[in-house]
């Protein structure tokens, strides 16, 4: 294929893609006004479904496949990451020295970590029910852990955060994900659909799969994180010791 049939090529292909989202927009509800149709039929179908947060109901119920892309990005995100940061042969890591904290900074710290923890769970266990769910919850949840971090040294942190378990913790819950997926397709013949009864409303166990769902993307999310912050740190602690050197 010829340069000029190329470019023939994509700009059609663009012309008609804009042509697409042109048609789209035109057909948009007007800036600020009181109509929004995908807004209602969204907030109709939560309503329907016992899910109280209809956020929750979009991304775990009317559009979990979408919700599917996401974690599979995160999920790439961190393999790449463990891929290439892991440890070489060539390679020794040894074990930090333990810093200096300031007597507030490891008070603080150490006072709002089980405080910040349990705020993290929470918001992934009333995900269906209030604002947040398991991307807010296991982003709060993980990063509550590295204020060991920053009350005591990193040792104390890595004692609490054994970097394989949560691997295999991000690894589960994404399969938990595909597998409520496909056990819905046995179920009903779709795949990622509400099978589940849907309880009562505004309670924990409403909602059908969503809890399900936001429950198994809460635990993704904060492995995920986990594994990042540790990776980097491991690479942050290198290069300070090779810098001492």
């Amino acid at each position: 294929m010829s340069r000029r049939v190329r470019l023939w090529l994509v700009l059609a292909g663009g012309a008609g893609l804009a042509a697409v989202l042109v048609a789209a927009c035109l057909k948009l509800p007007s800036f600020g006004g009181d109509k929004h149709p995908y807004g209602y039929r969204a907030v109709r179908a939560s309503l329907a479904r016992h899910t109280a947060n209809t956020i929750s109901s979009v991304n775990f119920d009317q559009r979990a496949f979408d919700t599917l892309g996401e974690m599979t990005i995160l999920f790439a995100a961190v393999l790449g990451c463990v891929v290439l940061l892991r440890q070489t042969r060539d390679e020794h890591r040894a074990e930090p020295e333990p810093a200096e904290v300031a007597r507030p900074v490891r008070r603080y710290a150490l006072l709002v970590l089980p405080v910040a923890l349990v705020t993290g769970i929470y918001v992934v266990a009333h995900g269906q029910l209030s604002p947040g769910g398991g991307f807010q919850g296991g982003v709060v949840a993980a990063t509550a852990l590295h204020l060991l971090y920053l009350g005591a040294d990193y040792t104390a942190l890595e004692r609490i955060r054994p970097v394989g378990a949560y691997e295999v913790g991000d690894a589960l819950a994404a399969s938990a994900y595909v597998v409520t997926g496909l056990a819905a397709l046995i179920g009903s013949g779709a795949f990622l659909a509400n099978t589940l009864p849907y309880g009562t409303f505004n309670t924990l166990s409403s909602g059908g799969t969503v809890p399900l769902l936001n429950a198994a993307i809460g635990m993704e999310v904060a492995s995920a994180v986990v594994v990042l912050l540790a990776r980097f740190l491991d690479q942050a602690v290198e290069i300070v010791k090779e810098s001492g050197e």
